[in-house]
């Protein structure tokens, strides 16, 4: 079965083809990242033109890749949400059209389900069951998973998300857009100088907030002549104090659940820092650690194309309404039998 996968959730165009017995067969991604650096941050009206703009020459870009043409298609996954409604709509209504079109069934797939099944694209996938940290720019959670469809809510952001918070504490230094890489860029040349609290840590839970190291950060950079060394010290303090905090909940949801495998995926999931404290933990705890490959961690129609494809093998699939929802709680998605 090829199934061909459309990402539009937000400032990435993806589009994928992946085959239910061959894998991943073609994968393209177009990113907005220079369009909308413009302007510090993703304006979502320009974020719907450019899909509407991109989207139909990269499915032609991936059939051809691939080659593959419409008549060997057999179903389409589009991302549903969460995300911005005018780039999602671009998504479901092309994917919808198509569908009806090549005589195709199409689902919609929820992008945090599409990442944290991205790691299943590698060669050594995680074995249900196993937690999961998803950290990207609109999302931190973990979630406990017995199978595709079968999650539990264990914790989340009570307010920023992590990827979230690494740009705005890139914002206050001054480096541009997208702040989270050239953060952590910066970071690297940082020294340890300051201390910055890990929050919500001292209580028991697994939730999470990092509003406050924003706050921690403002403060801390007022407090000195903002130089560049400053400001790559403080890059440091907060980035280890985000990295430090997730890997101290990661630790509490492995235990608490008695699992020894932990899956993070999302674009935050990239960041070296935090790779390595993970890495770090789930030695000492004698878990597994599987990622995405780093192409995977950023939002990409592979992922989805790979959720679509189980859900339709189980038969799930959309009737002809076109389905977008910008606000989608992960734990209410039907579980694959």
């Amino acid at each position: 079965m090829y199934i061909l996968g459309i990402e539009t959730s937000c400032d990435e165009t993806g589009v994928a083809i992946y085959h239910s017995k061959l894998g991943l067969i073609a994968d393209v991604l177009y990113s907005q990242v220079s369009m909308h650096s413009d302007y510090g941050g993703v304006v979502p009206e320009l974020a719907s033109r450019d899909h509407i703009r991109k989207l139909s020459p990269l499915i032609k870009q991936c059939l051809h890749d691939s080659q593959l043409t419409s008549a060997n298609i057999d179903g389409i996954a589009y991302t549903a949400g969460p995300g911005l409604m005018g780039a999602l709509l671009v998504g479901a209504t092309t994917a919808r059209s198509l569908a009806w079109t090549w005589r195709v069934p199409a689902v919609a797939v929820h992008h945090m389900e599409g990442h944290l099944l991205a790691p299943m694209l590698e060669n050594n996938p995680p074995q249900f069951p196993f937690v999961a940290l998803l950290i990207s720019g609109g999302h931190t959670m973990l979630v406990k998973v017995d199978a595709i469809g079968r999650y539990t809510l264990l914790g989340e952001s009570l307010d920023d998300a992590a990827g979230e918070a690494f740009d705005k504490t890139a914002k206050m230094l001054e480096l541009g857009y997208p702040g989270g890489p050239k953060l952590a860029k910066l970071a690297e040349q940082g020294q340890e100088r300051f201390h910055f609290p890990r929050p919500m840590t001292d209580r028991p839970g697994l939730d999470f907030s990092f509003s406050g190291l924003k706050t921690f950060t403002m403060n801390t950079l007022r407090g000195t002549e903002q130089t560049l060394q400053d400001k790559a010290d403080i890059a440091y303090a907060f980035q280890k104090a985000t990295a430090e905090t997730l890997t101290i909940k990661c630790k509490r949801a492995l235990r608490q659940t008695g699992l020894k495998s932990l899956v993070v995926a999302g674009g935050v999931s990239a960041n070296k820092a935090i790779r390595a404290h993970l890495q770090e933990m789930t030695a000492q705890e004698g878990a597994q650690l599987h990622f995405p490959r780093l192409e995977f961690c950023t939002d990409n129609g592979a992922m989805i194309a790979y959720a679509g494809c189980q859900r339709l093998l189980a038969g799930q699939h959309e009737d002809l309404q076109i389905f977008a929802r910008p606000r989608w709680p992960i734990d209410e998605l039907l579980t694959v039998a």
